[in-house]
């Protein structure tokens, strides 16, 4: 028996940014063509030993993250600059480590996060996107702010989000309590901005989808409220598209001193 005691691990957390082209959403799959999948394989590369993370909430194929955070444990010890540049150069150009930071064993990515943040690019034109396929979603039928605005207010609080919820959500529970949604709009592009304790899969594209009927005039402000009531996937409206859906990354406690801005958001409209 080895009488020398193996190193305690430590927990290490990072923030990820990455495009969600190409990828069958963040959690690993067989094919490997996951970001979880690249984010292991290129951690395992640079600590010469295999590193499984987990994440503080799993993204869908096609969907953007611009502060994902990690956590996971090693005995490696490696600066912090250096898991961040050692691990980018084992990445795919369209995936980032943006920050790294040691944290007590205590903290996790999952259950830390007081809040999570997405936000949803919209390009209103007659035109679909070009430069932008793939980083925003598209309507050619002009919108309007306050009709949606109106809707976006009946959601807020605590509700059953049945009706937003998707067949496979995996959630133990629909009842999720919905801090904001802001709606403003930057020349031909709106910007969603949604946070809440947590999320449905598929609950931020299905209340997409509601908006822009209501934002078109096809239903009333009113009806985002009977869609709610109903607590049934068919009274709301068909699941948007992922394209303009962003991660914008958990909410934690300030004690924990993790970064909540990354340079990735200085770009989205």
């Amino acid at each position: 028996m080895n009488s020398e005691a193996a190193p305690d691990p430590g927990r290490i957390a990072l923030g990820i940014s990455y495009s969600g082209q190409g990828y069958e959403g963040w959690q690993s799959q067989p094919s490997g063509r996951t970001i979880q999948d690249h984010l292991e394989h290129a951690l395992s590369q640079f600590a010469d030993q295999p590193i499984a993370t987990l994440c503080a909430g799993r993204t869908d194929a096609g969907v953007h993250g611009l502060m994902q955070v990690v956590h996971f444990d090693t005995p490696v010890q490696r600066e912090p600059f250096s898991w961040v540049r050692g691990t980018n150069r084992f990445l795919p150009p369209d995936i980032a480590v943006e920050w790294a930071q040691p944290v007590p064993r205590s903290f996790h990515a999952r259950a830390s996060a007081i809040a999570r943040r997405y936000a949803y690019v919209l390009r209103e034109s007659p035109v679909r996107p070009s430069v932008d396929a793939g980083r925003a979603g598209w309507v050619f039928r002009p919108l309007q702010a306050e009709p949606m605005r109106e809707a976006a207010a009946m959601l807020l609080g605590e509700h059953d989000f049945s009706s937003f919820r998707a067949s496979a959500c995996q959630s133990h529970t629909p009842v999720k309590t919905l801090h904001r949604i802001d709606i403003h709009r930057r020349g031909a592009y709106w910007r969603f901005e949604f946070e809440a304790n947590a999320f449905l899969h598929h609950m931020i594209r299905n209340i997409m989808g509601c908006l822009v009927l209501v934002g078109q005039g096809a239903q009333p402000p009113s009806w985002m409220r009977q869609v709610l009531q109903a607590r049934s996937r068919d009274a709301a409206a068909p699941t948007f598209s992922p394209d303009g859906l962003y991660f914008l990354g958990p909410v934690y406690e300030p004690h924990w001193g993790l970064p909540q801005h990354s340079a990735a958001y200085d770009w989205l409209p």
